[in-house]
This record gives C-alpha cells, sequence and structure tokens, in this order.
C-alpha cells in the first residue's frame, strides 16, 4: 500500500537521489509505510499532531518525512511558510537551521582528521595562537556579599576533541547566568561583522567557564572549529563545505546566506512574537550576508538537502556511491565521548538530557529508558534554536528530519513527534 502528500517537485529530485529503487508520481512523492514498517493510523497521528499545532497557533508550518530500512516511509507539508505572506510551505522552503549546522562543520573536522591533516588531542592554540593565552574564570563570593571573577590559567590546553564534545570551557552568552556569560554580553561579540579569524580572536580574549575537558557546556565551540576548518584547509568554512560536502552531497540550497533575491521569499518565518532566542539573541536574517560564517549556527538548508546529509551518516558515510567518511569514523562520532572515563560533568544547563550523552557534533542515546522520550540506544540527534531538528536511529535503519521556525515551542514538539514516530511502528 503506498500513501501520497503533496510535496513540491525540487524535493522529487532530492529523494530520487538517495531512496533507492523508489518510484515517484508526477505530481507527489510516493511514500512506502508498509515497507518502513510504519502504519498508516499512526502516520495518521503525526499528520494531525502538526494541524493541530498549527490550527492553534503554535507553528505556522512544517515539513516532516521519515526514512526507515530504505524506505520513505512519510513525507508531508503543513501550513504557511511565513504567516506574513500565507505563502504555502513548500519543499523548496528555506530554513535557518541554527544548531544543525554543528554536524555539519564536524563532519567537515572529520574530514580533515581521515586526512592525518589534525590530531583530536591537538590543542587548539596550533591552529588559532590567540588561545594560548586564554584563561579560566573562576567565581566567588565573599561573606560580606561581594563577589568577583579570578582568572586562573587552565590544567591542560583545550584540544580539538574538546571543541567537537562542547568540554572546551567555552560557553554561549545568550541564554543562562554567571559571571563569564555575562562578560560575553559585555563583550558584544556581535556588535561589529567580523570573519571566522576575527570571532575566534573575540572568543579568545573572553574567560572559559570551566576548565577544559571538565565540564560539558553548550557554546561557541562548533564556531572556533570552522576556523580550524579555514586555517588547515586555507579555504573559507563555505569553500571548504561546498566543495568537499554540500555539492558532491547535492546540497544545492544549504548556505549560510541567502543572497538570491529569487530564492528570498523561500525563507521560512516564525510568528512575529516567537522571535527571541535566549537573553539578548533574536532570529537573524539570512538575507543580509556577513562576513562570519557560523559553523555553530549560521547555516540554512532546506529538507531535501538535510535529508541527504543525515542519509549519509545513516548509510555509514556514503552516498549514491561516494564515500565522505569512513564507517569507523561514524561509529566514532556516534560514541559517547564524555562518558565516565572521560571525566566529564554535565553541566548545568546539559541540552541532551537524561540517558544521552554526547560524541563528535550530536547527542547520543546510551540508555534504553531514563529519558521520558522514546528512542533506541546509539540514536545520534541534534536541533536548531528556531525549530529544527533531526535524528538517526541506526538500530532501527532510520533517520527522521523535522522543519519548522517556532523558538518557543520547539522543545515541546520534539519531544512528541518521537514519541508520536516511535508510536507509528507496525513491525
Amino acid at each position: 500500500m503506498f500513501v501520497h502528500r503533496q510535496l513540491g517537485t525540487s524535493l522529487f529530485a532530492a529523494l530520487t537521489l538517495f531512496i533507492a529503487n523508489q518510484s515517484f508520481a508526477d505530481s507527489a512523492v510516493r511514500t512506502d509505510p508498509e515497507g518502513a514498517g510504519l502504519s498508516p493510523a499512526g502516520l495518521a497521528r503525526i499528520d494531525a499532531y502538526i494541524k493541530n499545532e498549527i490550527a492553534a497557533e503554535k507553528i505556522p508550518g512544517a515539513l516532516m518525512l521519515i526514512e526507515r530500512r530504505g524506505k520513505l516511509g512519510y513525507a508531508a507539508n503543513f501550513g504557511v511558510r511565513d504567516p506574513g505572506t500565507k505563502a504555502p510551505m513548500t519543499d523548496d522552503t528555506l530554513f535557518r537551521i541554527y544548531s544543525m549546522s554543528k554536524p555539519i562543520t564536524s563532519v567537515a573536522i572529520m574530514m580533515l582528521v581521515e586526512e592525518g591533516k589534525l590530531m583530536l588531542d591537538e590543542p587548539v592554540a596550533k591552529y588559532i595562537p590567540a588561545f594560548a593565552g586564554v584563561k579560566v574564570g573562576v567565581e566567588w563570593k565573599g561573606e560580606d556579599g561581594t563577589s568577583g571573577l579570578e582568572l586562573v590559567p587552565p590544567r591542560r590546553p583545550m584540544t580539538i576533541q574538546d571543541l567537537l564534545r562542547h568540554t572546551s570551557g567555552l560557553t554561549y552568552g545568550f541564554f543562562g547566568e554567571g559571571a563569564v556569560k555575562k562578560a560575553y554580553v559585555d563583550a558584544k561579540i556581535f556588535s561589529e561583522d567580523v570573519d571566522n579569524a576575527g570571532f575566534a580572536e573575540r572568543i579568545a580574549q573572553l574567560p572559559l567557564a570551566y576548565q577544559p575537558g571538565s565540564t560539558w557546556d553548550y557554546s561557541h565551540s562548533t564556531d572556533i572549529l570552522g576556523r580550524v576548518v579555514e586555517v588547515v584547509s586555507g579555504q573559507s568554512l563555505y569553500q571548504f563545505e561546498k566543495e568537499r560536502l554540500l555539492d558532491p552531497l547535492g546540497m544545492k540550497d544549504t548556505s549560510f546566506y541567502v543572497t538570491d533575491s529569487a530564492k528570498q521569499p523561500l525563507i521560512a518565518e516564525p510568528f512575529p512574537a516567537d522571535r527571541k532566542i535566549g537573553n539578548d539573541a533574536e532570529v537573524s536574517d539570512p538575507r543580509i550576508q556577513r562576513k562570519w560564517e557560523s559553523g555553530g549556527g549560521g547555516m540554512v538548508s532546506t529538507i531535501g538537502d538535510y535529508a541527504r546529509f543525515a542519509r549519509m551518516l545513516a548509510n555509514g558515510g556514503t552516498l549514491d556511491g561516494k564515500r565522505y567518511l569512513s564507517p569507523k569514523t561514524i561509529a566514532y562520532m556516534g560514541s559517547n565521548h564524555i562518558g565516565p572515563a572521560a571525566g566529564v560533568a554535565p553541566g548545568p544547563y546539559y541540552l541532551p538530557g537524561p540517558g544521552f550523552g554526547f560524541g563528535l557534533g550530536f547527542a547520543v542515546r546510551t540508555e534504553a529508558g531514563v529519558s521520558p522520550i522514546e528512542g533506541s540506544v546509539g540514536e545520534m540527534n541534534w536541533s536548531g534554536a528556531a525549530g529544527t531538528t533531526f535524528w538517526i536511529d541506526p538500530k532501527e535503519e532510520m533517520f527522521v528530519v523535522f522543519m519548522s521556525q517556532t523558538v518557543s515551542q520547539r522543545g515541546r514538539i520534539r519531544a512528541a513527534l518521537k514519541n508520536l514516530v516511535y508510536g507509528a511502528f507496525e513491525k
């Protein structure tokens, strides 16, 4: 039995490239829920859930697809891409993927590691000398109520592996509290348009929130990795990723900025009142090109493009006969790099959540239970601040990509969708 859902023709092209032996109708992607082991009733619940979110004005619209066992089990679009223009949500819609940029940058780094141009235990200062002088900020409070920040030397250098697994001691200033986070805000690191080299220099002047290797703390680590890619490759981050990853994978609409005026109306927008990210940041405008190419959160993409990236990872580093990373490297990235043997403590803002560790670029599930959300041990996942998410479940031979633009509802919807997807399994 086949289920038909209306999607635009550009996604047909993207999906035909990564779903082998799958036939398509002229006006719709042909899905095979039975071949994917998904029940029509379970998929109908996903439809109903997303439609209800739109009807309740929680999100303007969304796109979602599920591939399992090499079959496209589900592909659907809902609502509008822009609540202002009421333009319908179509497969060529461009989404701010924010931190879903991190896995892409991490793959770029691991390509250089495989080529012997980079080692994970090397100090970051080898490639960005400004980090040689970085200090760790230690907060103190006196009995009289006074407080301050003491700068102490790091016990060991920050490494490339630290950047990949968010144990560098770097942080983000746009959420949470603390003297180091305040220092990030006070430094106004986004106030001037600088390139990746200039941004890395700015970050290197700020104190670390933790000793390198001691604590998982979400941070600008992957932005610094983007600069490492540039130093090692001699190219800009986008040039390297476009040449080595994006173009070969067929991710033609994935970039840092949307400078083509004809494509700018395709950018999805959240509701006007749902644009604030954290303490001091607003949803960015990718129409305005800047020098900075944020490897940690600056990319835009389509669902078809990101599905190809996820399919490559799910397939052990290969797609359409071309290998990007070895299967051993993918497995290594998907291992828990912050387990007990690593001596890493979860910080106060531990985003992977209970039952999850962290690999090289994404969260990895380590426990079948513990988490209040369904899934399998070995799952790899990450999400974006504006509402996009993906996960790969190697045990179930499945990956899922969901695209929407909502800051305020993103966590709740991600959790519900996971339970809905696993609840749709028939066999």
